[in-house]
């Protein structure tokens, strides 16, 4: 049973888009029952669920680098998640209230990273401060 109001919803998914909002070529659009983060509006690097199939979670699941899904699930279990469905392929469950606006920030950025082609790849490496 969730613990949250649709106005906690609303305001995690704002987070959620803050943190993807100037990525190159990022799109939104639905997809599998929420909003989905989209490279070229073709590969999907993070989805936002709120109370997906009753869990009760605010979640984003994201594409993650390889074995960093283990890492953070085993050290870190009460705020990373191995998600149903895409969990198998690597990708990460993020409990969106354990985690703040620069912690969301950096991980929408390595998800992106984990899909997108080089040339944006390189195109974020020029837009990012050193």
């Amino acid at each position: 049973m969730a613990d949250w109001t649709q106005a906690d919803a609303d305001r995690e998914l704002a987070k959620v888009r803050r943190a993807c909002r100037d990525l190159p070529e990022m799109t939104e659009r639905p997809s599998h029952g929420g909003p989905g983060f989209f490279v070229r509006d073709k590969k999907l690097f993070v989805m936002f669920l709120d109370d997906h199939h009753g869990d009760g979670r605010l979640a984003i699941w994201c594409a993650a680098p390889e074995g960093v899904q283990q890492e953070m699930i085993d050290t870190e279990p009460e705020r990373f998640f191995r998600p149903p469905y895409v969990g198998h392929r690597g990708w990460l469950g993020v409990h969106l209230r354990e985690v703040d606006q620069g912690e969301l920030d950096r991980i929408a950025e390595e998800a992106y990273r984990s899909v997108a082609p080089k040339a944006l790849i390189k195109q974020l490496d020029a837009a990012t401060p050193s």
